[in-house]
């Protein structure tokens, strides 16, 4: 049986703010558990829900030696589908209200005792990983530490560790002096071909120098990140290490995602009734929000992030023109205030075509896949991108720009091959996206025979988990050796 160790700053069903944790959530649960013994490892954050509090028990504690001083390091587990997680207890660093906070310092410190402390656990609970599977920046030191002070003891030496990039962008990063005094390493780790980068120290970089493979979260965005556009100032050590890394496409959870047993819509429908059934969730959608009453009328979804990764601004740009056209745009979200007060403007101004949701809400999120025509995501990049996985899913047509994740997983309509899953353009520019968008409403209206088919096709794709698992487990059998 081969021991693969999750190490992440957040996880379904116990704490979430974005993709990360679904990935953590749902990926262990589809790997092969006659070959593999996966185990999940997360911070215990006092803003869990009390429910899943509820399922920790404790463990064990001891103190470790971090930051000039004796932390407390608490230990508890659970087990949650057949899955085992543990969690790292200190209040000092994982108390407040909400995971992650605004003071970069602070999280550095945060999870850099994080890091070391998932380390230092692993005799306490008596298991030793072949493979240590570390999850962003937030666990980038993991590498590290294996490298630097845990190679001494037998227990530890040969653990393998794969870095995971599920968003470039985000890296760790502050002064050398006060990661070198929080963390503890040596001087010499502090070079610009280990920890440094332009004068910084940079923990997302010290993981993917240290680590024994890379993956990140698409194929293409695998190759995108080795530009300098993409790559956030880490292209070249991306390039050097090509030969070590790999893009596998994150999968959904397709029980939580499933419009047939879907508890959160009006109507259930599948791939066979959709044509009847799914005009009953758009119906529903226009009354709870107010918007007219039309189930011929297009709607177009858009449940994101208020960011400028989203490409957001593509819309802004062309919002006037778009509610010309004869549309419903429904928008889910929270972020940015100018693009908060974008949309807001635009549902007053045009009230009964477009509603913006300035919050986010689960069941609302489902509502939107469930009822709309098409889904927008226009991002200027996307690792890899779920809510079109979703719309898929849901036989919502997703309508992307060709990047990262959105490129491996929705197929342009071809209509002279009566291929595709949905609709796409190549260049950041709110014109193409609004040709696309237009080229869309044209098939949904007058060739709806076509449409159906396009959206047989996206229901018949399959993002399930099991797919990308079997990818997952074929790394760590070829890490492990």
């Amino acid at each position: 049986m081969k021991k693969i160790l999750f190490v992440a700053s957040e996880g379904v069903p116990f704490i979430k703010t974005g993709g990360l944790a679904d990935v953590v959530g749902s990926l262990p649960k589809c790997i092969d558990r006659e070959y593999f013994d996966v185990r999940v490892m997360l911070p215990k954050y006092t803003c869990m829900k009390q429910e899943m509090k509820d399922k920790l028990n404790p463990v064990g504690h001891f103190y470790m030696d971090f930051n000039w001083k004796q932390e407390y390091v608490g230990i508890l587990e659970a087990e949650v589908d057949g899955i085992k997680y543990y969690f790292i207890d200190n209040e000092g660093f994982f108390g407040g209200v909400k995971p992650y906070s605004d003071n970069a310092l602070y999280e550095i410190e945060k999870y850099a005792f994080f890091s070391k402390a998932a380390l230092s656990v692993l005799q306490t609970i008596d298991f030793r990983p072949d493979v240590i599977h570390c999850h962003d920046w937030q666990t980038g030191l993991i590498p590290v530490y294996l490298n630097e002070r845990f190679q001494d003891n037998d227990f530890y030496r040969g653990i393998k560790t794969v870095m995971t990039i599920h968003n470039l962008k985000f890296q760790g990063r502050w002064n050398v002096p006060d990661v070198q005094s929080i963390t503890g390493l040596p001087a010499h780790y502090f070079t610009d071909d280990k920890l440094e980068a332009y004068h910084d120290a940079n923990l997302l970089k010290g993981g993917l120098v240290f680590a024994d493979t890379i993956t990140t979260v698409s194929n293409t965005y695998a190759e995108e990140i080795k530009t300098p556009f993409y790559g956030e100032g880490l292209d070249g050590l991306l390039r050097a290490r090509s030969n070590d890394l790999r893009g596998i496409v994150n999968g959904i959870d397709y029980d939580a995602f499933n419009p047939e047993t879907d508890p959160f819509i009006v109507q259930q429908y599948n791939a066979m009734n959709f044509r009847k059934e799914k005009l009953k969730n758009k119906r529903a959608l226009q009354e709870e929000l107010g918007l007219r009453r039309d189930e011929n009328k297009m709607m177009i979804g858009l449940v994101s992030r208020l960011t400028d990764q989203k490409g957001l601004d593509l819309i802004a740009h062309v919002m006037d023109e778009l509610c010309q056209d004869d549309i419903q745009l429904v928008v889910l979200g929270t972020g940015e205030e100018r693009y908060e007060n974008c949309f807001r403007h635009y549902d007053w101004k045009y009230a009964d075509k477009v509603s913006a949701n300035i919050y986010y809400s689960d069941a609302l999120s489902h509502k939107v896949y469930a009822a709309c025509d098409a889904f927008l995501m226009p991002s200027l990049f996307e690792p890899c991108g779920l809510s079109q996985l979703m719309s898929l899913r849901y036989g919502t047509l997703p309508i992307v720009r060709e990047t990262g994740g959105l490129k491996d997983t929705v197929q342009p309509y071809n209509e002279y091959e009566g291929t595709g899953t949905g609709f796409s353009f190549s260049n950041y520019n709110a014109h193409e996206m609004l040709g696309t968008i237009r080229y869309a409403e044209q098939i949904y209206y007058d060739r709806k025979r076509e449409w159906n088919r396009i959206v047989d096709r996206a229901m018949a794709a399959d993002f399930s988990w099991s797919v990308s698992a079997k990818k997952y487990q074929e790394m760590y059998d070829w890490l492990i050796g």
